[in-house]
């Protein structure tokens, strides 16, 4: 935070600036206008960008969402005279760091450039931590610490070498497909291709040539030969998502290529060998689906041999503020925009929303609060509606059909736990006093349910 880039229409002003900020140490150059400010960026590369509010042209708002649309992230200090107040604070809003009032005490420049690197640092160190807490909890593309994930983990390093089905189940957006890139990379076929489809997505009448290819003169639109997706996954992994969307007649095909491995062109008279591992997902029950004549019996149980359930989002909430974190960092990089965070009460209504659409749906919800959102802060008023007005979490979990006193208990005990430390703003010794807990006893709790986030 050693560079600083002062804009200034007043020359006298720039040169003021200049002495005083390199004789506390900065390196510092200067532009005239918002416009000149542009071309230096690049060039000069500053930490911190120390701007008039108005000036012609380009004045300081406009230059700060350039800057910000561009993706830079030098911190913006304004400089505004007392007339130029509310676009100050309109810069503050647009994501400025600071503003500096005019006419202005050498020392207040200086306090405003410190403030920034001390926060600047401080983002840093949080960076480092929340890195480091990513990397400590990432199992190939998927991010948990939940115990139920972390259950999933070890099955996956337990069965990726081996080449027998398996079938992953779970609602839709739980991350199915992560799980079986996650095999895919934890076995020795991680050099061949991974490749994904979807056999709901694909017209009935289609699907057959998708999987197995044609020749030509096979049927109307068969104008040459084509392989399909099981010769491209040779050596590797076929993923047949939402296999319970698989027409009966095409089940009967899949189960002899899962005994023979081999297949048969659409028009042509030959078998072809082909050495793929195949996995399946699906978010429907298939045992009722065979009980109901929808599903094989027999193509149940050879893609049965190996199962993953993936629990929904509301069942590992553990999980949550993880992914909170991931996904803001995430799309800051993709979206260029400069989040800091989360305030308390919008963790909280995240943390305890039920999530129907599982990690799929808290990723866009994330998303769409970061580019409503007015500040550097996302706060409740940028989530949807609905999550907003969620019931409470123990209403869900009793709605969910859940029996274990033990499970929703500890959800109670979580809530008032958080509920208490938000209440006393973090102060142990008085939250415990209001649970009617010995502080030996909170300290234990929040350990155990791992609340880091208040």
């Amino acid at each position: 935070m050693r560079r600083v880039l002062v804009v200034d229409d007043e020359e006298n002003l720039r040169v003021v600036l200049r002495t005083l900020l390199r004789r506390h140490g900065y390196e510092v150059e200067t532009a005239s206008s918002g416009e000149e400010a542009l071309t230096m960026v690049d060039s000069f590369g500053p930490d911190v960008v120390l701007t008039d509010v108005r000036m012609p042209k380009m004045g300081g708002l406009d230059l700060l969402s350039t800057l910000k649309a561009k993706g830079n992230d030098a911190t913006v200090i304004v400089m505004s005279a007392y007339g130029n107040m509310d676009l100050a604070l309109d810069a503050m809003k647009a994501g400025a760091y600071d503003y500096v009032q005019k006419p202005f005490k050498p020392d207040e420049v200086v306090l405003a450039l410190r403030k920034a690197e001390e926060r600047e640092l401080l983002r840093r160190e949080n960076r480092a931590l929340r890195d480091e807490i990513r990397k400590e909890h990432r199992f190939e593309d998927i991010l948990a610490k939940s115990a139920r994930m972390q259950e999933i983990f070890r099955t996956i390093t337990k069965i990726a070498e081996y080449k027998t089905t398996v079938l992953v189940t779970g609602e839709s957006g739980v991350g199915k497909e992560l799980v079986a890139r996650a095999i895919h990379r934890r076995s020795t076929r991680r050099g061949g291709p991974f490749v994904a489809v979807n056999c709901g997505a694909i017209p009935e009448n289609l699907l057959e040539s998708e999987l197995f290819g044609h020749k030509k003169g096979a049927f109307t639109d068969a104008v040459n030969d084509r392989r399909g997706l099981f010769e491209e996954a040779t050596t590797g992994t076929l993923f047949l998502d939402e296999i319970g969307e698989l027409p009966l007649g095409l089940q009967v095909k899949l189960l002899r290529v899962l005994e023979d491995e081999k297949i048969r062109r659409l028009g042509e008279g030959r078998d072809l060998q082909v050495d793929v591992r195949i996995i399946t997902a699906t978010h429907r029950d298939l045992q009722n689906e065979t009980k109901a004549g929808r599903f094989r019996e027999d193509l149940f149980y050879r893609l049965n041999v190996l199962a993953i359930h993936c629990p929904p989002l509301r069942e590992r909430r553990d999980d949550i503020p993880l992914l909170i974190d991931h996904f803001v960092a995430k799309n800051n990089t993709r979206l260029g925009t400069s989040i800091r965070g989360l305030d308390t009460e919008t963790r909280r209504l995240l943390y305890e929303y039920a999530w129907p659409g599982n990690v799929r749906e808290l990723e866009n919800t994330i998303e769409r609060a970061m580019v409503l959102a007015e500040g550097e802060q996302i706060i409740a008023a940028d989530l949807p509606e609905r999550i907003r007005e969620a019931r409470d979490p123990v209403q869900v979990q009793l709605a969910s059909g859940e029996l274990s006193v033990k499970k929703t208990t500890r959800i109670i005990e979580e809530i008032l736990i958080r509920r208490a430390l938000q209440k006393t703003k973090g102060n142990r010794t008085r939250a415990a006093e209001v649970l009617e807990i010995s502080h030996r006893a909170l300290l234990y709790k929040i350990k155990d349910y791992q609340i880091t986030d208040l």
